[in-house]
């Protein structure tokens, strides 16, 4: 029975289905084989496959997941039913080595059909076509029955979602809505049945699984976790198109599909391979690679497909939800965020291809996302809508290393960086050197990795701003930078290691911070990390000295320490003790150990607890180092090639112990995590470009020449320490400067003698990172200095004294914090 509204025939066969509104939403595998959309900014869809199907489809914007998944189901309605992702054995391949249309070729277990299968989008439409070519044994194909069955998981989840069947044009196809997008679902011959049901209950899956034909050919189901049903007629379309098409109503939606099916299929895939051919990768790094440049090729332009097209230049970390099978619709986010250190990586990879282009529009969105007080949040929607809300200064520090790079390669066009530079750097003379998080996400305090790209902006930007006119704010970042780099080893190493009995002096994860620093927890042991991501009945709560991880050579890769540094050689050799996995592939490295982010130890998701797995990415890392140790890296670039899945995706984590059949993990192979991590992509196209070049890639000129040199060779020695409000300091040496700042205009009032006399100090303002004093020691000065501060602007008095303890060298330990004193 069919009923017109006035706009559409609705078809209404059996009614409506039973069993609403069905199981909790989940979404599909991590795992994904490919990640696609057209090269033209006109398509604005994408979507993702694995185990030879279509999974999530992103719309308007790549942030923006709208389905769970599609599958092609096959029964003779006798003796077989047949699953697209479980009953086939597949291969699959690109269609162009240089474009992003994938092939699966999937042959039945029992080998009597052939289900070749191509996905591309339409490169002028919100458009995802399949095309399909079924061959094989006549008799099979003459009875043989082909059902697409699709789950739309419309506005951000699989709840509340609702689709009916239609006539449009003659063609009968189905149409799903939820808020205010649409879903049109069909296929170029048209569906000669079709049905929507409650997952779980009335869906085509259970529909076919149980009778082992379509029994069920209900008309909609509303308001639920759904899943929709056609039926192709194999007897009469050996070949055929699958079209599922979205738009902001439902018009939309038809309108662009019925408009993609119009064109054959041939022409939509030569346009799209066309369209990708002018995105060819660099040949000159694909000459440093050992598979002849197919992955480059593949991570060039996967990195390329996570930029949106609405908000150009917005990069997303990974178009995946690490373990979305197990997450439901609470898990908003996954991996579909911006997160601007990934996203940087993704710019810088870019510049390491030529594409000035494309890093220039990644700074340009930057920019526009910026905070006001020169911060970004820890990740963000596209339209820069914060997600969580940590504070972590490498993703400040990062995009000023990213407008410096610009600057340098003559790449900024008509973009006025100095602004953008001036407000990013004093949020990091704000919080500095104390973050909330580090690049793991989880701990706050001194990080060896964020120093390194704290340090390296804070240089990046002295460099701007004295170019732009700016000396004292350029000489005043400098500064800031040198105090930092001063006391790095004091703040993020220990020497009294118990990783290693031979290596007691080594860096750290990151130290936890003391008493009256930033971001301190009162309710966590003195020197005590805690780990949130530990098992039930784990322990949780170490020592900083007995966690570490490999950032610190972060700080040879920008230029902060020299590759050769005794402490940086010792440090690896923990490193490598506690975090090394030789895979059957290569070396690779855990994050830290002790973590407990990654697959459990019996194979199972990781839901708030685990086991930490080893990162292809910390492969690259090693990489980067051993090159600017002036070694042969040939075998770790082999390695990350091997890391990568069957269509080219660099995981986040693989498996790194023996086989688990069982549970899909294989040692050295994709974990459950995201796949493709995209900064992994980064990392290894910055990796070839540091092996054709014969030097780091990432290495900051204005960086090494400063720090990278004997300390005696230097030009300049730090003596000073700085003292804020918020992290106050309780000695310095003699001979030093002591240097209040402050983000307001204010005064200061102290003695050397105890208030025997006094002396007053009127701070100068340097823009946007605030004001400063400098009180100057003598070489033979101790004794103490004892101060306190006067804003004028808001006429109010600090209310009582600070001290600073003016010592010989070297400092005594615990002296970094201290409590105001009356």
């Amino acid at each position: 029975m069919s009923v017109f509204d006035g706009t559409y025939h609705w078809l209404d066969d059996d009614g409506p289905a039973f069993g609403g509104p069905g199981l909790e939403p989940r979404w599909t595998s991590s795992q994904k084989d490919a990640v696609s959309t057209a090269y033209a900014a006109s398509s604005r869809i994408w979507f993702t496959a694995s185990h030879g199907t279509l999974n999530e489809i992103y719309y308007p914007t790549i942030d923006r997941p709208q389905t769970r998944d599609m599958e092609l189901l096959f029964t003779d309605e006798e003796t077989f039913f047949h699953e697209d992702k479980r009953d086939f054995n597949y291969d699959f391949h690109y269609v162009d080595d240089d474009a992003l249309a994938v092939r699966v070729v999937a042959t039945d277990i029992g080998g009597r059909y052939t289900v070749t299968k191509e996905f591309i989008t339409d490169p002028h439409h919100p458009v995802v076509l399949m095309h399909v070519k079924i061959e094989g044994d006549e008799a099979i194909l003459s009875r043989l029955k082909c059902y697409a069955l699709l789950a739309p998981h419309l506005d951000g989840g699989g709840a509340g979602n609702s689709a009916r069947s239609l006539d449009i044009a003659g063609k009968r196809c189905i149409l799903a809505w939820k808020n205010n997008i649409s879903l049109a679902f069909g296929a170029d011959c048209g569906f000669t049945r079709s049905s929507s049901g409650y997952v779980g209950t009335s869906d085509g899956y259970q529909d076919l699984c149980s009778h082992m034909h379509m029994a069920w050919s209900f008309g909609q189901a509303l308001d639920g976790n759904i899943a929709m049903m056609g039926e192709i007629d194999v007897a009469k379309n050996r070949e055929f198109t699958i079209a599922i098409s979205l738009g902001d109503g439902h018009h939309s939606a038809l309108a662009s599909m019925m408009q993609t099916l119009a064109t054959p299929y041939a022409e939509h895939l030569q346009r799209f391979i066309a369209q990708w051919h002018r995105a060819e990768s660099p040949k000159r790094l694909a000459k440093a690679a050992t598979d002849g440049g197919k992955l480059l090729r593949i991570s060039h332009n996967v990195i390329l497909t996570h930029e949106d097209k609405t908000y150009s230049g917005a990069f997303i970390a990974s178009a995946s939800i690490p373990w979305g099978a197990s997450k439901s619709d609470s898990d908003l986010g996954g991996y579909h965020l911006v997160w601007t250190r990934d996203m940087v990586q993704s710019a810088t990879a870019m510049l390491a291809c030529g594409r000035i282009d494309t890093a220039l529009r990644a700074l340009v969105y930057l920019a526009c996302t910026q905070h006001p007080d020169g911060g970004f949040a820890q990740n963000f929607w596209i339209d820069g809508t914060p997600y969580w809300q940590g504070i972590q200064l490498d993703e400040v520090a990062f995009p000023i290393i990213l407008a410096w790079r610009l600057w340098k390669a003559d790449g900024l066009g008509n973009f006025d960086i100095f602004p953008f530079v001036v407000n990013a750097s004093a949020f990091l003379v704000r919080y500095a050197p104390v973050t909330q998080q580090e690049r793991w996400e989880e701990n706050a305090g001194y990080s060896p990795s964020t120093l390194a790209a704290v340090i390296s902006a804070l240089v990046c930007a002295a460099d701007i701003c004295i170019a732009h006119g700016s000396e004292e704010l350029g000489k005043f970042l400098e500064d800031y930078a040198d105090w930092i780099e001063a006391h790095l080893d004091e703040w993020t190493t220990t020497n009294r290691g118990m990783l290693l009995p031979d290596v007691p002096y080594h860096y750290m994860r990151i130290r936890p911070p003391a008493e009256g620093e930033p971001f301190h927890n009162p309710q966590i042991p003195p020197g005590t990390l805690h780990l949130s991501n530990r098992g039930p009945g784990e322990k949780f709560a170490f020592e900083a000295r007995e966690l570490i991880d490999g950032g610190f050579l972060e700080l040879v890769r920008y230029g902060v320490r020299r590759a050769d540094d005794p402490l940086i050689i010792d440090s690896l050799k923990v490193v490598d003790a506690v975090l090394k996995i030789d895979t059957p592939y290569g070396p690779c490295w855990r994050r830290y150990n002790h973590d407990g982010y990654g697959q459990r130890k019996d194979g199972g998701p990781y839901l708030g607890w685990g086991q930490g797995r080893a990162w292809p990415i910390l492969t690259g890392e090693r990489a980067h180092y051993e090159l600017a140790a002036g070694k042969d890296v040939t075998s770790f670039v082999t390695a990350l090639e091997q890391f990568s899945s069957v269509g080219g995706m660099l995981p986040e984590q693989v498996w790194d112990y023996a086989d688990l059949p069982s549970e899909g993990m294989y040692f050295g192979r994709s974990a459950g995590s995201a796949q493709p991590l995209v900064w992994a992509h980064a990392e290894y196209v910055k990796l070839l470009r540091s092996v054709a070049d014969g030097k780091v890639f990432d290495r900051i000129s204005v960086v090494e020449e400063r720090y990278a040199v004997p300390k005696e060779k230097r030009t300049f020695q730090s003596r000073m320490e700085i003292f804020q409000t918020g992290r106050p300091i309780s000695a310095m040496v003699q001979g030093g400067t002591l240097r209040i700042l402050d983000p307001e205009r204010f005064r200061v009032v102290y003695t050397t003698d105890n208030w025997a006399t006094k002396s007053t100090l009127d701070s100068r303002v340097v823009g946007r990172p605030g004001s400063f004093i400098d009180i100057q020691t003598a070489h033979d000065e101790t004794g103490s200095i004892l101060f306190t501060i006067y804003w004028p602007e808001s006429d109010r008095w600090l209310g009582h004294n600070y001290e600073v303890a003016v010592h010989e060298e070297p400092l005594p330990q615990g002296t970094a914090a201290t409590k105001p004193k009356s």
